[in-house]
């Protein structure tokens, strides 16, 4: 039990945010997840900042 409670104190900030932050923190989610599963090393920022440019558009 207290383990679900900690995870929806995690997502509760997500949950409550814009959808407009909300697409912006899926799209890095799985830009994260794509490079763990294919073990890349390389920089994220660029990317993580077009993904916000784009969004802020």
């Amino acid at each position: 039990m207290s383990q679900e409670l900690n995870i929806d104190d995690v997502q509760e900030p997500i949950n409550s945010a814009s959808p407009e932050v909300q697409q912006i923190i899926e799209r890095v989610w799985k830009l994260e997840k794509s490079r763990l599963d294919r073990k890349s090393k390389g920089h994220i920022n660029d990317d993580i900042l077009d993904i916000v440019k784009e969004a802020v558009k």
